[in-house]
């Protein structure tokens, strides 16, 4: 996905142990005990990745690029991690976006989100009706959590799109990024 006006960062996930995968190495944003969405978080590997992913966003504030301009999404895991990133540490980003993810029943971002008094980044979330690594009840359920503690929250449900991305979802991903990150009018 390419913009005129928006530079866009691809960041890969690390090789890591994988404990799904009986601790074979896997390219994945964090750890889990299990694919679940009711098991605990391996949050010591979530917050690990959170403050390598915060070095990125600060590395964009540096070059002028104010937080308020930045989204941060992904895919499955990649969504996950932006929920955490954005839900915990940078609620002042311009929104999030999440595709085929969800986060556990007790997660960390939960807990922090009932401490929040303040505006929170827009989500934007999409999520097939036949995954079935990430069901679709995971998704739907992240997604009214989030709405109840503040969040402002969109889910656009694809009938029988499995574990994986749709021509329609990223034309729908490409016209929400627009919308939160128009041109900038220039000064003259």
């Amino acid at each position: 996905m390419a913009f005129q006006h928006i530079k866009v960062i691809y960041p890969t996930a690390p090789t890591r142990p994988y404990t799904p995968m009986k601790g074979a190495l896997s390219t994945v944003w964090f750890d889990r005990y299990k694919i679940s969405n009711d098991c605990p978080e391996h949050i010591e590997s979530i917050d690990s990745m959170c403050r390598r992913l915060t070095d990125l966003i600060n590395d964009e504030i540096k070059n002028d690029i104010a937080k308020n301009r930045i989204l941060i999404g992904g895919f499955s895991m990649g969504g996950g991690m932006a929920m955490h990133l954005a839900y915990r540490f940078h609620q002042d980003l311009a929104g999030v976006f999440a595709l085929s993810s969800f986060l556990n029943k007790d997660s960390a971002v939960y807990q922090a989100l009932k401490k929040n008094e303040s505006v929170l980044p827009e989500l934007f979330q999409c999520h097939g009706t036949a995954d079935e690594l990430v069901l679709y009840s995971w998704g739907e359920e992240t997604n009214k959590m989030l709405k109840s503690l503040g969040v402002p929250t969109s889910l656009h449900t694809f009938p029988n799109l499995n574990h994986e991305l749709s021509r329609t979802e990223i034309e729908k991903l490409k016209t929400w990024i627009i919308k939160k990150l128009p041109v900038e009018a220039t000064n003259e």
